[in-house]
């Protein structure tokens, strides 16, 4: 039975399309999976560059445990976590825009599309410099009389993590939009005219029909919007000049790891550190799971 399923992987059609994918999953085996597999032993030991390397245990998570830099940083993730629903919402409403016959709704998809193909580097320099006290934000702000006076954004501890979640939320928003409006192109449009037909709204359409009918895409949306906030890195190395900073106003939980592993050479720690938030991260996505596991049309 086994020979036979193996022989039938590998003839014709289907061993054309392992030639094809082998390429792609050679990198994915060799730069994802193998350092997962090879972080958990490392996690373990007291790793050096040039010295021997001995092993530790289990003292690597309970140095991070008890770690207040680090408690700091998870909980900096956890803050930014606080983006994904606004993301899910803000993108649904914009894929239903994009979805109606618009005049030049066609350009302000192209637009809202540039930035999900921009570098995050290039999006967070030009947004640090937007951001600067003499930039054209606070020019903007204070003409229009919003203001009184310069903001530091990006150098105060009470709004460097926000304006960098907002510059998040800014460059994912297109990448959502489009995914939605898929989905939103997919949905039966007999469901919609019968229901207008029996006097139900605008509104009521949307949330009795369109989003129990988006769910499985809310579901791929909300997991993969989940990890890129838990595993946010560009944005905040770069507009924080790689520090977390101000203090550790913007240390994020792989800003923290990086530092550990490539500044100060901790490899043993920095995997430690790793595989916990890789731990909470999987917890995370469960619960986001069993969250979306029920669901269906409902009544209007």
């Amino acid at each position: 039975m086994t020979s036979a399923v193996s022989k039938k992987w590998f003839r014709g059609d289907a061993l054309t399309a392992w030639l094809f994918m082998a390429p792609g999953l050679l990198l994915v085996a060799l730069f994802i999976f193998w350092p997962i597999i090879y972080s958990i032993p490392l996690a373990l030991t007291d790793y050096s560059v040039i010295g021997e390397t001995s092993y530790v245990g289990f003292k690597n998570f309970e140095r991070a445990i008890n770690d207040p830099d680090f408690r700091v940083s998870l909980l900096n993730s956890f803050i930014y976590v606080l983006i994904v629903p606004f993301i899910q919402v803000f993108s649904i409403l914009m894929a239903i825009l994009v979805n109606s016959s618009v005049p030049g709704v066609k350009w302000f998809r192209t637009a809202y599309y540039i930035p999900v193909v921009t570098s995050m580097v290039a999006v967070s320099l030009i947004w640090g410099w937007l951001l600067s006290p003499n930039g054209v934000v606070n020019y903007l702000l204070l003409s229009a009389g919003l203001i009184t006076e310069k903001i530091s954004w990006l150098s105060s501890a009470s709004t460097a993590l926000y304006t960098m979640m907002f510059v998040t939320m800014w460059k994912g928003l297109g990448y959502y939009m489009m995914i939605y409006l898929a989905g939103l192109q997919s949905v039966p449009k007999e469901l919609t005219e019968a229901a207008m037909i029996d006097g139900a709204s605008r509104s009521q359409i949307i949330r009795k029909i369109t989003i129990p009918m988006l769910r499985p895409y809310v579901l791929f949306c909300t997991l993969i919007s989940l990890m890129a906030a838990m595993r946010v890195f560009d944005e905040v190395f770069v507009m924080s000049n790689g520090s977390g900073g101000p203090g550790t106003a913007t240390l994020t939980s792989s800003l923290y790891i990086y530092n550990k592993g490539f500044k100060e050479f901790d490899f043993g720690y920095a995997s430690a550190v790793g595989l916990i938030v890789s731990l909470i991260l999987g917890i995370m996505s469960v619960i986001v799971f069993r969250f979306n596991s029920k669901g269906g049309v409902n009544s209007y």
